[in-house]
């Protein structure tokens, strides 16, 4: 058969970069910012992922836009901020303030006792969003009533804005419990060592799931999901939680498995839930802030599930 000239691209339009070049750029310079970020400081490791959260709860909102409901975006995003930034505080109080953390007791030292001071105001500004959030969720319903689109009631809007804020933002946000150990300073490994285990579960799902992919997992939400693949990310996630032994040395084995495990479990969960979303609303992707991997939201999906688990976890075992 001849040979055939591949195809170019128009006179005058430089080719651009294939989609798996695209998603390997891009990748790369997510992970590298990610990994700066989380490695760099606290400070660095809050405003990464509260623009993150944020962009996420946006996406979120998005797609509820194209199904027909108008929750209060700005509004939503604004609280989600607010929210981030008080648990972040409320966890990093004691990094902060140079001041050592011994039994749950607070021993303001110098300086350090104004950081405590602004505790209880913030803890004040959390349980005052949590107990007026409705209301300004309603009024702003009120001042935008009638709308020309009443498919859905304002309380079905009002419904949706609460459901980002409980379904994103918030497990998003309880990332900082996660992130400071249990004597108040920021450790950036438990971080690394989070994403390092969400991955492994990402990578062991594909390769058993290319190699030995049988039993959909869940066939109606996510085709290419198998039992097969959730076994290999189960066990490879496993090992990872053993290997971090070498990078958190003073978490004992049996919490590292148990972490591991529940990322394991949890992780592919958190994803089938967000594919249960896309289909609902019929996107493909949650967004395309990143070229080639879709939107935040599709690359944050398994925290979502993950994160309150492991934030209870580290809170019972005093870690």
């Amino acid at each position: 058969m001849p040979d055939f000239p591949a195809p170019t691209a128009p006179a005058g339009k430089p080719a651009g970069p294939s989609n798996l070049q695209q998603r390997i750029l891009y990748g790369v310079l997510g992970a590298i910012l990610l990994l700066g970020s989380v490695w760099f400081s606290p400070w660095s490791f809050g405003l990464f992922f509260a623009a993150v959260q944020v962009i996420m709860l946006w996406e979120f909102y998005r797609m509820m836009q194209k199904a027909g409901y108008r929750p209060a975006a700005v509004l939503g995003g604004a609280i989600s901020l607010v929210l981030f930034g008080c648990i972040h505080f409320l966890n990093g109080v004691y990094h902060y303030s140079h001041t050592p953390r011994i039994d749950g007791t607070i021993y303001p030292l110098g300086e350090a006792g104004k950081w405590f001071e602004a505790v209880g105001t913030v803890q004040n500004v959390v349980l005052g969003l949590g107990l007026l959030l409705p209301v300004l969720l309603i009024l702003r319903e009120m001042y935008a009533w009638p709308r020309e689109d009443k498919e859905f009631s304002p309380f079905s809007n009002i419904g949706v804005a609460l459901l980002g804020l409980l379904y994103v933002s918030l497990p998003m946000s309880l990332l900082n419990v996660v992130a400071f150990s249990g004597d108040g300073t920021y450790d950036y490994r438990r971080v690394f060592a989070l994403l390092f285990m969400v991955w492994c579960s990402d990578i062991g799902a594909y390769a058993a799931g290319k190699t030995f992919g049988r039993h959909k997992l869940a066939p109606k939400i996510s085709p290419g999901k198998t039992w097969e693949g959730a076994v290999g990310g189960f066990l490879l996630t496993l090992a990872m939680g053993w290997v971090l032994g070498y990078l958190l040395p003073e978490l004992s084995l049996t919490y590292r498995l148990v972490a591991a495990g529940a990322v394991a479990l949890f992780g592919p969960l958190g994803d089938l839930a967000e594919s249960m979303l896309k289909r609902s609303v019929d996107v493909k992707d949650s967004g395309t802030i990143m070229p080639g991997h879709g939107g935040l939201l599709d690359r944050f999906d398994a925290f979502l599930f993950i994160l309150p688990v492991l934030a209870l976890l580290q809170l019972l075992a005093g870690k």
